[in-house]
């Protein structure tokens, strides 16, 4: 780990700007550098203290670790260029959400094995450089794909930051990732969109959402204050996965409505008992 000195960030935004945080705490002695196609936003960064210096996308043959916080769609077309321009002992680790494309993308690549696939279970509503926080990845999942790719001195350094970050390590095949995050994730937001859009429609008189808006929408929609920019190229990288948790998704709400209709209320207090199995799956997560 102390042979991380030159840390390069691509993306500076909730993400690699928190990671960037939590790795000047636990790396004191590296230099992060923030590469952003945004100059106001590496700006920003520096001012914040997220990074130590903007730097180019050609200066990354300087880097001992480069960090990919870019949307998932330029992820796979930023990877392979990253890994022909990198130093022989750097490694590259990916921080998508999405990941059977990006393995894909370098699955012949002649330096697989200076590649991570990871996927950090954790985040905010919030984009930009000024949401980036520190102690987001405490105690939250780290899942890996495709580990046995990866060179295993690079592997051990990254492991001791996950250690250093508190980070719990799952393990997963990146095409069943992306399935089984479609419906913890992906869908949550599309749900979160969608009902956020339906009382915009339905109440055209804003104040009366506010007024009478409680804890349980706010919390409901709370994804839906989430960066449009962010989330599209995940839904286009994802979008078989998400179509299969979505039909299923609108097939549930249509029984809900059929059962309703027909005046079924023991069925819809079954169909509401059943589902209060998920506080036992959800015990504990913060």
């Amino acid at each position: 780990m102390e042979d991380f000195k030159n840390i390069f960030v691509l993306g500076i935004g909730l993400i690699g700007g928190s990671l960037a945080r939590d790795l000047k705490r636990v790396l004191p002695e590296s230099t992060i550098y923030g590469v952003d196609n945004n100059d106001d936003h590496l700006d920003e960064a520096v001012g914040l203290g997220v990074i130590d210096h903007p730097a180019r996308f050609e200066a990354i043959n300087q880097a001992d670790l480069v960090i990919l916080a870019i949307p998932v769609d330029q992820a796979n077309l930023f990877l392979p260029p990253v890994l022909d321009a990198i130093a022989p002992n750097a490694l590259v680790m990916d921080v998508g959400s999405t990941k059977g494309s990006v393995c894909d993308a370098v699955q012949d690549h002649p330096k697989r094995n200076q590649f991570l696939a990871a996927h950090p279970i954790a985040g905010t509503e919030f984009s930009g450089p000024s949401a980036a926080i520190e102690n987001l990845y405490k105690n939250k999942t780290m899942i890996l794909c495709e580990v046995e790719q990866t060179r295993e001195d690079l592997l051990a350094k990254a492991m001791q930051i996950f250690e250093a970050l508190s980070m719990q390590i799952r393990y997963m095949n990146p095409h069943s990732h992306d399935k089984h995050i479609a419906y913890v994730s992906h869908l949550s937001h599309i749900s979160s969109f969608m009902l956020g859009k339906t009382v915009i429609e339905k109440e055209k008189n804003e104040k009366d959402i506010f007024d009478m808006a409680g804890s349980g929408f706010a919390s409901t929609v709370r994804l839906a204050k989430s960066n449009p920019a962010t989330w599209t190229p995940i839904f286009k990288e994802n979008k078989a996965n998400v179509l299969e948790s979505l039909t299923e998704y609108i097939n549930n709400l249509t029984h809900f409505k059929n059962v309703l209709e027909a005046e079924n209320y023991e069925e819809v207090f079954n169909e509401m008992h059943n589902t209060n199995h998920i506080k036992s799956i959800l015990k504990g997560l913060s």
